[in-house]
């Protein structure tokens, strides 16, 4: 009874005892794997003869990063690696810990030598960590004191310092496949749960939805296996799974990799001519959670970079895209940037503007500042006017064609340049035939000496 905890507080009867539910274990947990043989996927790793297989089976522990999209089993490694090793496990998360954690970790692994056992050292979101705090393993990793092990779901090569990338081997792991995600599924169901049943419907979303991360999958089958204890259902469909999970979002890190990575697809696809393709991207990275304004500005950005001139349209529809969606909002105005992404996609391609002002951005960045020619200045005032601003300046308008044939327009004697070079793609093929109709009246000038030319 309820008296007798509080009649002898310190000794607790028999009833009570077994009254105290053990500690809930969540199935992710409860079935992460305890060898090397059950774990689920990796193969290119850890199958006969593949890097980490052959770690583990050297004896010999070495520290490295682990790089790989979420639930792909990074810690899980980790975790086996100590294992085999009778080594101290020490986790730290980069999210939450500082240099009091690592200190602390570091003490712990003193006092393990001490005992002559070896430490592995496991940082997870290792790339959250800033320079100082990665610069303070350093000294401990190459006194051998313990081995360090990072996990990791962006590029290393950018978001872990050279001098700790150097000191250590990278594996790269992938998501799990859907025949992947289909064997941990049986397994779980065979183990775990063995009296509910999965129709071929339900495993698909099951597997759908976990979209190749093995611990989304397992969360969401204990969510399904409590539902349907709960509703007494036995086999479980399509449709109870689509019930009871809740609005699943694809995997999506707003600042990550996987989000640049996505939108390089997004912008290849355009520029490749592939409306479904960068249909699929865009709806992808919508479904994210991505910002569709900030999309809006990378449509923007393909149109001037990847179109161009050879349909000049494509710029004011990319406006116009952002414009609506800011009118409407979501879902109605993700339709204008659908609209614009495949009209992208069809579009003429052209990337002489782009090629044109980067070569004119190298130019000048390496070059010295030219003044600007006397007759193309200015002239608001008498002086300006008696030192020969704007004096033999020819407007155009009142030339033959409205083009002022043979005129110069750059710094006198800098090089002539012809950074743009239209295609014969789309309205550029009729830019191009404008410009070397232009060119040629500029030839049939046959000025003896251009101005700033030396007498060319």
């Amino acid at each position: 009874m309820v008296t007798d905890l509080f009649d002898d507080a310190t000794a607790p009867t028999a009833s009570a005892a077994e009254a105290v539910a053990p500690p809930h274990v969540p199935l992710a947990e409860a079935m992460r794997p305890r060898t090397l043989d059950e774990v689920v996927g990796q193969r290119h790793l850890l199958g006969p003869g593949k890097p980490l297989r052959l770690a583990f089976e050297a004896g010999k522990p070495h520290s490295m990063i682990l790089w790989g999209p979420p639930g792909s089993g990074k810690t899980t490694l980790a975790r086996l690696m100590a294992d085999a090793f009778r080594a101290e496990f020490i986790a730290i998360s980069a999210v939450l810990a500082g240099v009091k954690e690592i200190r602390d970790a570091v003490a712990r692994a003193r006092a393990a030598a001490a005992q002559g056992r070896a430490t592995i050292v496991f940082v997870d979101e290792v790339h959250r960590f800033n320079k100082a705090q990665q610069d303070a393993f350093l000294p401990f990793v190459e006194q051998g004191l313990f081995t360090f092990v990072g996990a990791t779901t962006e590029n290393p090569s950018f978001e872990v310092n050279s001098a700790l990338l150097s000191r250590a081997a990278v594996y790269v792991l992938a998501s799990l496949s859907p025949e992947e995600l289909g064997e941990l599924l049986d397994g779980v169901a065979g183990r775990a749960m063995p009296g509910l049943e999965f129709d071929a419907q339900a495993r698909g979303r099951i597997i759908g939805l976990a979209d190749g991360d093995a611990r989304r999958l397992l969360n969401l089958i204990e969510i399904l296996e409590t539902a349907a204890t709960k509703e007494g259902v036995r086999r479980v469909d399509g449709e109870f799974v689509q019930s009871v999970a809740a609005r699943n979002l694809r995997r999506f890190d707003k600042g990550g990799e996987a989000f640049y990575d996505q939108i390089s697809a997004l912008h290849k696809s355009v520029r490749g001519s592939d409306p479904d393709a960068a249909l699929y991207w865009l709806v992808r990275m919508l479904d994210g959670g991505a910002d569709p304004l900030y999309l809006g500005r990378r449509i923007v950005r393909m149109a001037a970079e990847d179109i161009g001139l050879a349909d000049p349209r494509a710029l004011e529809l990319a406006l116009a895209a952002c414009a609506t969606y800011e009118r409407l909002g979501s879902p109605e105005g993700e339709l204008a940037l659908a609209q614009a992404v495949i009209y992208f996609a069809c579009a003429p391609k052209s990337n002489a503007v782009y090629v044109a002002y980067n070569a004119a951005r190298a130019f000048v960045s390496g070059d010295e500042s030219r003044p600007v020619p006397l007759h193309l200045r200015n002239a608001p005032t008498q002086l300006m006017k008696e030192l020969g601003y704007g004096r033999e300046y020819r407007y155009a308008h009142d030339e033959p064609e409205a083009y002022a044939a043979g005129e110069r327009y750059f710094p006198d004697g800098m090089p002539r340049v012809e950074w743009y070079k239209p295609t014969d793609r789309g309205v550029e093929a009729r830019i191009a035939e404008k410009l070397a109709h232009l060119r040629e009246l500029d030839r049939q000038a046959k000025k003896k000496a251009p101005r700033g030319e030396g007498g060319e």
